[in-house]
């Protein structure tokens, strides 16, 4: 159920019409609001859709309570940014019937702003960033400007026919194919077997996401006969192309209309990097957690320093919180430009950080562990 196309809205909206159009769970108007019906095989039963986002808020708050070990009771909720006051308002309502005291509704490209610490680091400056989200059941794409740590929405684009679901829908049709290519039996029209294969997708989806292949076993598929298919990562890349192409589509859509260009999208960056500091870890980093993060040097010097350090508050680090550095050596040098290095960094659960950095251009590549000290 994509409970936020009906929430808060009338039957006469056209994104709730167009929803209801779509949803497998059909949607009626009763008493002059948007409900589900649900045939229980005993009766009939109405949901309003304000009842389901409640329940999903208990839900997020009862999984907040095992992972923290204590309650969980103050809430900043992410609304779309497409959201209006009536939306706002009736989710708001739920989380609170739900038990959460709500201090602020803020819009998701500016919490995605804020979860990344991007322009809390850096007083001054302004700079224009590209928000890309891809969720569930769609895509939105906004272009921020960040000035002196304040947030402003420039433009944005959202599109309900492109989101993971498609992903999902794609692979599980890949899927039906081999079937009726291997046992003669074209199952796109069993609702049974298409939501067995839509499961089945969507685990593989994920696997794909770190494996190269994944395995997709199905028991009793259709009339008893088992389905076993391997999907490598390049074939669901392949069929899924597509999509991807949209989502490129996307982005140089609203660069067009936004007047900007791939050049003008960046980050109050100092040339040199000497003396710059940007926060990846952000305190309260739910673990285990990975960033990447591209540092620019120029191309005339022949080594590279990335320092890492350890700060308490938000002002600049200070020397003693360093704990460690990777240095890459030996880089030819460059006459003109600048050279792109990659730091990625990957935190477990018990603290301890890998740090790789690479030179972009010739793959030249350092890497050190630091442990968690017993």
């Amino acid at each position: 159920m994509k409970v936020k196309q009906i929430l808060g809205r009338s039957s006469d909206d056209p994104q709730a019409q167009k929803y209801i159009t779509e949803s497998k769970c059909l949607v009626t108007e009763k008493n002059g609001k948007l409900r589900y019906e649900i045939d229980t095989g005993e009766e009939t039963k109405f949901v309003n859709p304000e009842d389901v986002a409640r329940l999903i808020f208990s839900k997020m708050k009862e999984t907040a309570h095992s992972v923290l070990g204590s309650d969980a009771n103050d809430a900043v909720i992410t609304v779309p940014f497409d959201f209006g006051e009536k939306q706002k308002n009736a989710l708001g309502e739920a989380a609170r019937a739900a038990g959460f005291n709500v201090l602020r509704l803020i819009h998701e490209p500016s919490a995605a702003l804020l979860a990344y610490g991007i322009g809390q680091d850096s007083p001054t400056g302004k700079s224009n960033i590209l928000v890309f989200k891809l969720g569930g059941t769609s895509l939105s794409v906004s272009v921020m400007e960040v000035n002196s740590g304040m947030y402003r929405v420039l433009s944005t684009s959202t599109d309900d026919n492109i989101g993971g679901t498609r992903f999902t829908e794609t692979l599980a049709q890949y899927l039906a194919s081999e079937f009726q290519r291997s046992f003669k039996h074209d199952v796109r029209g069993n609702a049974r077997a298409m939501m067995k294969l839509m499961n089945s997708a969507d685990i593989a989806k994920h696997s794909l996401s770190t494996l190269g292949s994944a395995n997709c076993f199905l028991d009793s598929l259709y009339e008893g006969q088992d389905f076993d298919c391997n999907v490598s990562r390049a074939r669901f890349e392949l069929l899924c192309s597509p999509l991807f192409n949209k989502c490129i589509e996307a982005i140089r859509a609203l660069l067009k209309k936004s007047g900007f260009t791939a050049d003008d999208i960046n980050k109050g960056v100092d040339e040199s990097g000497a003396n710059s500091f940007t926060v990846l870890f952000p305190s309260g980093t739910p673990l285990p957690a990975r960033r990447q993060h591209t540092l620019q040097a120029p191309g005339s010097i022949s080594s590279v320093c990335l320092e890492l350090y350890e700060s308490e508050g938000k002002n600049s680090a200070k020397g003693e919180n360093k704990f460690a550095q990777v240095i890459l050596q030996d880089l030819d040098k460059k006459e003109n430009g600048l050279r792109d290095i990659l730091a990625v960094l990957t935190m477990k659960r018990d603290g301890s950080l890998h740090v790789t950095c690479t030179d972009q251009e010739t793959g030249k590549c350092e890497a050190i562990t630091i442990e968690v000290a017993s």
